[in-house]
C-alpha cells in the first residue's frame, strides 16, 4: 500500500468510527421554565429560565434565548461570540399577571439547534 492509499484508508476508517458517535456528541440547548402555577390578578411573578447545554466554548455554545408571554416576546438574550457565562445558566424576568398566562421559552445551540420549547401556564386568581 502506498502512502496516499494509506492516508485515504485511515481517513475512511476514522470517519467510520466517528460518524456513529455524532449524535451522542451533538447537544442541543434545553430550556426549563419555573414560575408559580397560579398568582393573584394584578400581582407580579418571577419567571426563572434555566438553559442546559453540554458545551460552552468559543465554537459551540447557546446562541440565543427568548421568552414569550401569551404569544408576545417579552425578553431575548443574543449571546453570539459573547457566549453565556456557563454551559448551564439562568435568567429571570418579572411578569405582571393581568390574566391567565402562557409562558413559552426557547434556547438554541449555534451548531445543533433547540432540544425543546417548553410551555408553562399560570392561572390568574
Amino acid at each position: 500500500m502506498n502512502r496516499r492509499d494509506f492516508i485515504v484508508a485511515s481517513g475512511v476508517l476514522a470517519a467510520g468510527l466517528l460518524i456513529p458517535c455524532g449524535p451522542a456528541w451533538a447537544n442541543k440547548s434545553e430550556t426549563k421554565i419555573e414560575a408559580p402555577d397560579s398568582a393573584a390578578k394584578g400581582s407580579e411573578i418571577t419567571v426563572k429560565l434555566t438553559v442546559t447545554h453540554n458545551a460552552n466554548s468559543a465554537f459551540h455554545y447557546t446562541e440565543w434565548l427568548w421568552v414569550q408571554v401569551n404569544g408576545k416576546e417579552v425578553a431575548r438574550w443574543d449571546f453570539g461570540k459573547e457566549k453565556p457565562e456557563a454551559a448551564t445558566f439562568t435568567r429571570e424576568i418579572k411578569v405582571k399577571v393581568d390574566g391567565d398566562l402562557e409562558i413559552r421559552a426557547k434556547a438554541s445551540c449555534n451548531m445543533h439547534g433547540s432540544a425543546n420549547e417548553p410551555v408553562l401556564k399560570v392561572t390568574a386568581k
